[in-house]
């Protein structure tokens, strides 16, 4: 894609860089070159399709041609432009963090659903749900968490960028140490298996954090270490001891899976103390999220 720099108008660089993306693989090639043109100019999409004769100055030709090498290197685009949108906020996301899906976005539907007044997102990374959650419930109180100190650092900047950072309370463990009463645990945490690994798009295992992805032979490994943690047993109804009180918590937890992974995981809920399961669809079909309640 060396020509992109001297392209002189929107219909040539766009072919260009179809034509180059497609070569290598890219999945989406005409949608990738124009989201990277759009940033690259400043324009909306909507214009190439109404001026596809207009000019582009040498500078915004030189930033898409850097942004095509680096989509040919599989590089995704949400790393590239730095952001990526989820339900009705908008992320700053980098290579750090996962880039948040929309088949996540069916934990926040079941949060809205059962509209919480307390909720612990752990596995926080970017923040997507724990900042949508905050956005769109706005009584709901939330807690995140993420093992990896980097990750926290993309979600209390998004936090703080969205001016939703007074609204959510962050810690670097997977559970709170004393955690607090809850009405909804909700989490999208690693469930590829290494199995699986080899067969996925270079733009996930390349670019995306390895940590965040990869659970074991069967993927289920950060699942059921999790649902075996005595404080989620606690928070999932049954009875607490503590110094001054007997405590019952958490009425409902909800957690995404992969593909063929549903049964599996609803089982290990119902064991885990949630005696009503029920898997979820995405769009596509596949059970992808599986809630439990009291």
């Amino acid at each position: 894609m060396a020509s992109s720099s001297n392209t002189s108008d929107v219909r040539d660089a766009l072919a260009a860089a179809v034509d180059a993306f497609a070569a290598v693989g890219v999945e989406s090639p005409r949608l990738d070159a124009e989201l990277l043109l759009a940033e690259a100019v400043g324009w909306d999409r909507v214009r190439f399709a109404a001026e596809p004769e207009v000019g582009i100055s040498p500078a915004a030709a030189r930033r898409f041609g850097e942004m095509v090498r680096r989509r040919l290197r599989r590089e995704p685009v949400a790393y590239i432009v730095g952001r990526k949108g989820f339900r009705h906020i908008e992320l700053e996301v980098d290579s750090r963090v996962l880039i948040p899906r929309p088949e996540t976005e069916l934990l926040v539907e079941l949060a809205l659903e059962l509209r919480p007044g307390r909720v612990l997102d752990i596995g926080t990374g970017s923040g997507a749900i724990a900042l949508a959650i905050a956005d769109e419930l706005p009584g709901c109180e939330v807690v995140a968490t993420d093992t990896s100190a980097a990750a926290l650092e993309v979600a209390r900047a998004n936090a703080d960028r969205l001016g939703l950072a007074d609204r959510i309370e962050f810690h670097g463990t997977m559970l709170p140490l004393d955690p607090p009463r809850l009405d909804l645990i909700v989490a999208n945490l690693p469930y590829v298996a290494e199995t699986e690994w080899g067969g996925l798009e270079p733009e996930v295992t390349e670019w995306e954090p390895r940590e965040a992805l990869l659970a074991g032979a069967d993927g289920l490994d950060a699942i059921r270490a999790l649902l075996a943690d005595e404080r989620v047993r606690c928070l999932s109804g049954s009875v607490r001891q503590t110094a001054n009180a007997t405590v019952v918590e958490a009425a409902a937890i909800a957690l995404e899976v992969g593909e063929g992974q549903a049964a599996a995981v609803a089982g290990l809920v119902r064991d885990a103390g949630f005696g009503e399961v029920e898997a979820r669809p995405d769009l596509a079909g596949i059970p992808r999220v599986v809630w439990g309640r009291q």
